[in-house]
C-alpha cells in the first residue's frame, strides 16, 4: 500500500493522521496490535477527503466506543477510522425527535431524553457504546432494540458520499441490519413519546440496578460475547455457557483471558491478555457449547484480523 498520497493530505478541524498507530488503548479488551493508518477525523470535510484520497486501496475499521470489538495482535494492515467531538453533537427536533451525532455515548443520548422528557430512550443507559455502533448493530437489552427508536440515519460511503437512509427501508434483525458494510454512520434521528421526567428516570434506574446485579463492571471486557442463539434454542446464551463449559478450568486455560463468574457470556482481559489467548477462549466456548447442545454460537462482538 503506496502512501505518500496518503501522507502529504492537510486537514483542518483538529482531524489527525498517524500511522503505527496502537490500537491498544481504543478499546475495552485494551488488547491489540498497531493500525498501519489510524484517521481521527472531526469533520464531514476531512472524512470525506481521507476517503477519496485513501479509495478503498486497503481495509477500513470504522471504530466506534471499542466496547465490543477485540482487535488482533498483529498489525492492522488498513485504515481504521474514529469520529471526533463534532460527531458528538446531540440536539431535539420538534417535541419527541432526536438527533444525534454517531459518536455520541448511547447514555448521553437515554440522559438527553430524560431531560427533555421523552421516553423509550432509557435502554441506552445500559449500553456501554456509541450511536453509530448501536445502528450498525441494531444494538439492544432488556427488550428494546435500535429498530424501535429509529427514525433514518445519516451515513458516508467509503468514496466519501453523503446519503439519508430511512428506517423504513431498514430490514432489522437481532442484532444486525442489511445496511452495506462499507457505510460509515454519521448521525441518527430517534423518536420517542413525551412523558413524565420523574417515571423516566425510575425506568431508567430499573434497569441500571438490573444490569449492576447481573453483569462484571469496571472491568475490561467488550460485554456480550455471543449472540442468544433465538433459532436453535429457546435458552439464553448464558445458559448454554454455564451447562456445556466448566468455568473454573477454562479460566487457567488461556493466560489471563477469563469468563466472568458473575455473568459467563462476558469475556475479561484479567490483566494482559493478548488477541490469541481471547480468541482460543472464544473457540473452546464455542466447541463445548457445541459438543453439548448442538447449538453453534454466534459471536456479537466484533474480530478484526
Amino acid at each position: 500500500m503506496k502512501l505518500n498520497d496518503i501522507e502529504k493530505l492537510k486537514f483542518s478541524d483538529s482531524s489527525r493522521l498517524s500511522f503505527d498507530h496502537d490500537l491498544s488503548r481504543l478499546n475495552w479488551f485494551n488488547i491489540g496490535g498497531k493500525s498501519k493508518i489510524y484517521f481521527f477525523a472531526n469533520s464531514l470535510k476531512d472524512l470525506s477527503l481521507f476517503l477519496k484520497t485513501y479509495h478503498q486501496r486497503g481495509k477500513i475499521f470504522v471504530l466506534g466506543a471499542g466496547s465490543n470489538t477485540l482487535f488482533d495482535d498483529k498489525i492492522y494492515d488498513g485504515a481504521v477510522i474514529k469520529l471526533g467531538k463534532n460527531f458528538n453533537n446531540i440536539s431535539k427536533f420538534n417535541e419527541n425527535l432526536i438527533i444525534s451525532g454517531s459518536s455520541c455515548s448511547d447514555k448521553k443520548v437515554s440522559d438527553f431524553a430524560m431531560e427533555n422528557s421523552i421516553e423509550g430512550f432509557e435502554f441506552l443507559s445500559c449500553i456501554p457504546g456509541s450511536i453509530g455502533g448501536g445502528i450498525k448493530m441494531n444494538a439492544g437489552c432488556y427488550g428494546k432494540e435500535f429498530k424501535d427508536i429509529i427514525v433514518s440515519v445519516q451515513v458516508m460511503d467509503f468514496n466519501g458520499n453523503i446519503n439519508t437512509i430511512s428506517s423504513s427501508s431498514i430490514s432489522f434483525k437481532y442484532r444486525s441490519t442489511n445496511l452495506p458494510k462499507d457505510l460509515i454512520y454519521l448521525s441518527g434521528t430517534f423518536k420517542g413519546n413525551l412523558s413524565d421526567r420523574a417515571k423516566i428516570k425510575s425506568k431508567i434506574d430499573e434497569l441500571k440496578n438490573k444490569k449492576e446485579l447481573s453483569q462484571p463492571l469496571r472491568v475490561k471486557t467488550s460485554g456480550s460475547t455471543f449472540k442468544n442463539p433465538l433459532e436453535q434454542s429457546d435458552k439464553k446464551v448464558w445458559e448454554l455457557i454455564k451447562e456445556s463449559v466448566d468455568i473454573k478450568a477454562a479460566n487457567e486455560m488461556f493466560g489471563d483471558a477469563k469468563l466472568s463468574e458473575k455473568h459467563c457470556n462476558f469475556l475479561i482481559n484479567q490483566a494482559k491478555a493478548s488477541s490469541k489467548d481471547m480468541k482460543n477462549l472464544i473457540n473452546f466456548i464455542k466447541e463445548n457449547v457445541y459438543k453439548k447442545t448442538g447449538v453453534n454460537l454466534e459471536l456479537e462482538i466484533i474480530l478484526t484480523s
